[in-house]
């Protein structure tokens, strides 16, 4: 991938830029909503401090690693921070897989589709030959489930993490 391939710029609605430790304050926001933490998981983001430390040491060492990560929406010309869209690659996981998520208020608006399909439309153009995007959901998700269905991905398989881990459900997209 190109030293910058996630998408940043502008959508329709969105501008999509990488995220930043001055954003702590909005992902403290995002990551302990209780939807968040259901179905994406605790990541110990309590306070800014370690707001900012989730966003150094995941989304800012993947685009230093990977050449992309999750990155930050805004709404309209104001900019105001309603999400994150963008791409991650676990350790040990096939391939990169497609993130996604929206502050409650901003949910069933299609600001979700219209990020993730940006990422797939640049990623299909940057990294073709990756071949495929994975996305990873939990059972009772059926917002993600959909969303991801109305993208194009397919069931795959289930997938554990690990042992300690519950278990989730794996989509596919062919690039």
């Amino acid at each position: 991938m190109t030293p910058r391939a996630g998408l940043h710029g502008q959508t329709a609605r969105l501008r999509i830029r990488k995220l930043m430790p001055a954003d702590a304050g909005f992902i403290l926001e995002l990551a302990t909503d209780p939807d968040w933490l259901r179905y994406i998981g605790d990541r110990g983001i309590r306070d800014l401090d370690s707001a900012r430390n989730w966003i150094e040491s995941g989304p800012m060492t993947s685009y230093r690693k990977h050449g992309f990560g999750l990155d930050r929406l805004g709404l309209g010309q104001d900019d105001i921070p309603i999400g994150i869209c963008g791409l991650l690659q676990r350790e040990n996981t096939v391939g990169p897989e497609l993130g996604f998520a929206l502050l409650p208020a901003h949910r069933g608006r299609g600001y979700a589709r219209e990020a993730a399909a940006a990422v797939i439309e640049q990623l299909r153009k940057d990294r073709p030959e990756l071949g495929r995007l994975y996305a990873l959901a939990t059972p009772d998700n059926l917002p993600s489930g959909n969303l991801l269905r109305k993208l194009g991905f397919v069931r795959d398989d289930d997938y554990r993490p690990d042992s300690a881990n519950a278990l989730l459900q794996r989509y596919r997209l062919d690039l």
